[in-house]
This record gives structure tokens, sequence and C-alpha cells, in this order.
């Protein structure tokens, strides 16, 4: 199988509804992006146990993990404590019960497509059917040169993420038929067990490229997940002639806002959370998900799983 723009039909599984089933009202998703907290390496596993726990009893959707090896500048200096993604969303899968797991999300080249999509393949077996893979196309190339992750120009990170999608839809296939791409190849793509999620864990692609990632939305995913900011509804629309061009149904396709959750600290923000995504909801988003102000006080997570999940149910 080849990678490129005259993908095989059989490298896409169109029978989406069984993979993202409708969405009635507006979800939310935890993400933790920061591990660096004054109980330290010692409290870390205990305490995000506790962490996830409270969130997946408040009625959090998804819990998800930034996929960096460095802590990120916009929330910290790379020196800051990070914890390796999937690592991360195994131990959490059995602190869990019902949240979805995701990475928010997989830079294309941290690993081999092959190797990802057994990652993927064992989270949703061990959690029971709720991982989902959360992939882009890498941006963070300090980091990657830092730890000798080969970090190729822009256009070919997109070739490989393009590839890996392929890849992972094609092992999660049951496809064992040798994969032949530009940059990758798998003399046998054996995929054992299989996930529980059929007919496979669902995909989200991260960013709001208009010519090339989202085009992969509309070609290879159940889910997008965009970035707060003016130009969301014209990112909408781009994805709308994407799936047009596709022939792909736009409304499958679940749309989720990277979104920062304070609801105070007696809750007094809450009505405030609830109209702005309340607005989201208004564009077309079904679910947000981002970092919760003072995750680790567990506190806020309470308050919104009692003021702000019921207010938004109906939106």
């Amino acid at each position: 199988m080849c990678a490129g723009e005259g993908a095989p039909a059989h490298a896409v599984n169109r029978d989406y509804a069984k993979l993202v089933p409708e969405v009635d009202n507006v979800h939310i998703g935890l993400q933790i992006p920061d591990f660096t907290y004054p109980g330290g390496a010692a409290r870390m596993g205990a305490d995000l146990a506790t962490v996830a726990r409270t969130a997946d009893d408040a009625g959090f959707s998804f819990i998800s993990l930034m996929d960096h090896f460095w802590q990120i500048g916009v929330v910290g200096p790379p020196e800051h404590d990070m914890l390796e993604a999937y690592t991360t969303l195994g131990y959490l899968a059995a602190c869990t019960s019902r949240a979805k797991l995701v990475t928010l999300v997989t830079g294309t080249v941290y690993r081999h497509p092959g190797v990802l999509a057994k990652i993927i393949s064992t989270l949703d077996v061990l959690s029971g059917g709720r991982a989902w893979l959360g992939i882009g196309a890498a941006w963070n190339q300090e980091e990657s040169e830092g730890l000798g992750i080969p970090f190729p120009p822009v256009a070919e990170r997109f070739e490989r993420l393009e590839e890996t999608l392929q890849i992972c839809l094609q092992m999660w296939g049951g496809d064992e038929t040798p994969f032949e791409g530009q940059h990758y190849r798998l003399a046998r793509p054996l995929n054992r067990p299989q996930p529980l999620t059929r007919p496979h864990p669902p995909i989200m692609i991260g960013g709001g490229g208009e010519r090339k990632t989202l085009r992969f939305v509309a070609r290879y995913a159940q889910a997008t997940n965009l970035f707060p900011g003016p130009d969301l509804a014209r990112k909408l629309d781009v994805l709308r002639e994407h799936c047009e061009a596709e022939g792909r149904d736009y409304d499958d396709i679940r749309k989720t806002c990277y979104f920062i959750f304070d609801p105070g600290e007696k809750g007094e923000k809450c009505q405030e959370m609830v109209d702005q995504l309340g607005r989201l909801a208004g564009m077309g988003f079904d679910t947000a998900i981002g970092a919760v102000a003072n995750v680790w006080d567990v506190t806020p997570l309470e308050i919104i799983g009692s003021e702000v999940i019921p207010a938004v149910a109906s939106l």
C-alpha cells in the first residue's frame, strides 16, 4: 500500500457511526499538562491517581495528556517534570473506568507508526475499549533534537503523518499485507490482539492547518481538535469544504476545542464557563478539553462535576 493523495479506499474505514456515537450535548475533557507540583515525584503516582479518579467520577468524558517529553514553553521551562504520555495513560487506565484516554496530541515523528498502532491497541485492550489516537504533525524541534528524535521539514512531517494514519488503520483492520510507503516500509504489519473498539479506536487530529491538517481530518479522522481564536468559525467552514471534497459527512466528525477550565475558588466562575461553552456549542463544537486550574487540589474537578457538566448537558 502506498501513501499519498491516491490512498486506496480500503485504507480508510468509513463506518464512523460505530466509532463516535451521536453527541447530544457538550462533553468536557480534562487535560493534565503539568506534573510539577508541591508533592514532587515521590507523591506523583498517588496524587495523579486521585486526580484521574476524581475526574472520572465527576463525569469528565476524556482524560488527556500532552505527548511531550519536555515541558513546553507556554506551561513552563523544559526542566519542569514531564511524564511520558502512553506509560501514564496505561497507569490511568487502571485508575479509571469510564473516561476516554487520549493524547492531545502525539507528534507523528515521536514513534514508529507500527509501534504507535500497537501502543494504542494495547491501551484500548487494557482500558476496556477507551483508547483514542490523538495525533498531529509535531512542532517541537528543540525537544526532538534534544532527545535525538529525527525532525524532518514540515512537508515531510505531513507525509509521515498520512502514512502513519494509513498504517494504523491497516493494522487495526487486521491487514498484514506489506506496507510500502515513501517513508515507512512494514514487511508484516501484524497486530495481535486487535483493539476492542471496532472497527478501530477513534482518531483525533489536532491542529487547524487549512490545506493539510483539516483535509486529513476529513479523510481519516473521527474528531478534530482546534485551539480557540477568532478564526474558529472559518476553520469549521474549511473542514466542511474538505468533507464535501472527500465525500465525507461533516456531521460525523466530532468537533473538539481546547479550553481552560477555572471554576474559581468557590465556583464563582462556573456560569462564565457555561456561557463560554454555550458559545462554542452554538458554533458546532460538542467537546471542550483542557487544563483545570489547581487540578492537584481536585476540588475544582468536583465543582465542575457538580456545577458545569450538568449545566452544559443540554447545550
